[in-house]
């Protein structure tokens, strides 16, 4: 239905396709896509629209198959068991004054405010247990909460301005700017925003192989996808199975194979403890660095709010040799430094007990060399005398680097003391370095997507060092699960449940069985599931989304085939956009029609989790940007402007 002003009405009869502009005539606006991204842009828009689009009427169309708001990934039909990785506190829609962007700032409820103010009534009619505002809440309160933005969103729109939801899919768009949809009606737009989210793509060769064979020798193998839409009932109660992934994706699977299945967890003795149902199946859980991902930090500290980056900034990459730049020799190094700075720098202004050197003697070694200099490395031992305190971002990123075990007992008994240890740091403010970490690895990200937006970067460095290397280490360090997932991981592991395979996890065939191995441990597993616990791989040319596919085909929009120094294919990355989020063609021409965004597009902002509240976020920065330059449009629209039935 349309909504005008937030209300229910009527859409005026469409004049019929071809007609000439007339002066009355709506422009149109078309999101692909229905999730948060677009819930952004539109609540930019509404803050916009009194100065820029006047009395212009608008059309706004919404297509997308799952309810907007939430869209996909934040949809309502999913398990409550299933949380975000973010606290309450930790989420909001609005702007607020910390927010950098030429249109007015709109305040609104931040989750935690949300929850125990509108959102009250919502939850309670819908059975959820509001959260605190420290909690780890299900994903169920965000899809609510996502679904309350979008109906205030629209009620913030002028009363020019109507929307019109379509819960389907859409399949074309044509050179001059016509909407297909799946049931076969047609938009013609003015302007189309592409905010698909994350994309379904083909399995890879790989992946079709291990399927193949599986299915020929009896065996279940399910390839990386979206743990929520994964099917799981083949994996059967008591057998083993190998998991190759232990970030967000794991976690999920571990909820899901075990309270999922009827399992339950007390505190009676002192100390968490799984009952289980006799549904769960075994997991050997591993990967490349054979840990589960840090747990998110339970406390917040006063000052430790992000600050603009030290080493690490757009004046400093503009001064390097070069228009495009070595990630490895010229980037590499800046970040070390920015995140040793970070670290440091808190320890020695909020816990100078801990340090002998005052913070300006340190900061003044700190500022002439680098992390991995021999001088600095003497001014640590000197300063910091506790081995904890010290930080080494290559000993962070890979805790079991050259480490091996006698055996599979040892090696359990060490990742059980790590993950241990990482829960008791984790909610100690006597740690707030590692916040600071946390907060420096934003600005890094934010500096890095401006880098890529302005062609720094080339695609070999853009694919295997920033979206593949530095994106891991980002989420394995501040994109972990919440502690409590971890305390469960532990309960789960003393119930005989889940078990550690170790680091640099390898899987074959053996006739009937998978078989995984790990070089840091003798022996191998074998088991007749094999599990891929991680999202597929960004890779637009592999996209099955028809829309998609059919503008790569016919050159609309550009994502290279990227080939490494050494001949090997890195697959398609991502869709290639200017500085302004316009769609750049396959002739390298810009569509300035046609917009981009979200976490398939090179350079989209926010694109990796919802802004924190008074953090500035970039995703606030660029919504309002890409907002502004619609409504401008819009307003300046000659074309028809009309949709079809």
């Amino acid at each position: 239905m349309p909504s005008r002003a937030g209300q229910h009405s009527s859409p005026a009869q469409p004049p019929d396709v071809g007609e000439a502009h007339e002066p009355g005539v709506p422009a149109t606006v078309v999101f692909v896509g229905g999730g948060p991204r677009t819930v952004g842009v539109l609540e930019r828009m509404a803050a916009s629209a009194s100065e820029l689009l006047g009395e212009r009427p608008v059309r706004v169309h919404v297509v997308d198959p799952y309810p907007a708001g939430g869209g996909r990934i934040w949809r309502r039909a999913q398990s409550r068991l299933l949380w975000m990785n973010s606290m309450t506190s930790d989420v909001t829609i609005f702007t607020d004054e910390s927010v950098e962007c030429e249109g007015p700032v709109v305040p609104g409820p931040a989750l935690d405010q949300w929850v125990v103010g509108a959102g009250a009534t919502v939850l309670e009619e819908a059975g959820i247990e509001p959260p605190g505002a420290m909690d780890f809440p299900p994903r169920l309160v965000q899809a609510e909460y996502l679904a309350w933005v979008w109906d205030r969103v629209v009620a913030s729109l002028p009363a020019n301005v109507v929307v019109e939801t379509h819960l389907e899919r859409a399949v074309e768009l044509t050179e001059k700017n016509t909407v297909r949809l799946e049931s076969g009606r047609e938009i013609q737009a003015d302007v189309v925003v592409l905010a698909l989210g994350y994309l379904d793509r083909e399995l890879t060769p790989e992946e079709v192989a291990w399927g193949n064979a599986a299915t020929k020798h009896g065996l279940t193998y399910l390839p990386p996808g979206y743990t929520a839409d994964v099917d799981l009932s083949d994996l059967r109660a008591g057998e083993n199975v190998i998991v190759r992934g232990l970030g967000q994706a794991f976690i999920d699977l571990m909820v899901l194979l075990t309270e999922g299945r009827g399992g339950w967890y007390d505190e009676c003795s002192g100390l968490l403890t799984y009952h289980p149902s006799g549904n769960e199946p075994i997991l050997y859980a591993g990967s490349r660095r054979g840990v589960p991902y840090h747990a998110k930090l339970g406390y917040t500290v006063a000052g430790t709010t992000p600050v603009p980056t030290r080493y690490l900034t757009k004046e400093a990459l503009d001064s390097l040799d070069g228009q495009v730049l070595d990630y490895a020799r010229q980037l590499r190094p800046l970040i070390d430094k920015e995140l040793t700075y970070a670290h440091y720098r808190q320890l020695f202004t909020a816990h100078p007990d801990r340090t002998t050197w005052t913070w300006d003697e340190f900061a003044t070694v700190l500022d002439r060399t680098f992390p991995t200099d021999e001088e600095f490395r003497t001014a640590v031992a000197r300063a910091v005398p506790s081995e904890h305190d010290h930080f080494d971002l290559a000993a962070v990123d890979r805790p079991l680097a050259g480490v091996g075990f006698t055996d599979r007992d040892q090696l359990d008994q060490t990742v059980v003391q790590l993950i241990e240890n990482d829960l008791l740091r984790r909610a100690d403010p006597q740690y707030s370095p590692d916040l600071a970490v946390f907060n420096a690895l934003l600005g890094v990200y934010s500096v890095l997507s401006v880098a890529i937006t302005e062609g720094r970067l080339s695609d070999e460095d853009r694919v295997r060092h920033v979206e593949t290397e530095w994106h891991g280490f980002f989420s394995f360090v501040a994109s972990g699960p919440p502690p409590r997932r971890l305390e469960e991981l532990l309960a789960l592991h003393r119930a005989g449940l889940v078990k550690f395979t170790g680091p640099d996890l390898t899987v074959a065939l053996d006739n009937d069985q998978f078989v995984g191995r790990s070089p840091a441990v003798p022996g191998e597993l074998r088991a007749r599931a094999f599990v891929e616990a991680r999202l597929p791989r960004p890779d637009v040319l592999a996209a099955t989304d028809p829309l998609l596919r059919g503008l790569l085909g016919n050159g609309l929009l550009a994502a290279d085939e990227l080939i490494a120094g050494d001949g090997t294919s890195l697959g398609g990355g991502q869709l290639k956009a200017d500085s302004h989020c316009r769609a750049i063609r396959a002739d390298g021409t810009v569509h300035p029609e046609l917009f981009l965004l979200g976490p398939s597009v090179s350079g989209s902002a926010g694109s990796s989790g919802f802004s924190r509240p008074y953090f500035n976020g970039p995703g606030f920065r660029q919504n309002d940007a890409v907002a502004r330059r619609l409504l401008q449009l819009l307003t300046t629209s000659t074309k028809a402007g009309h949709h079809g039935s």
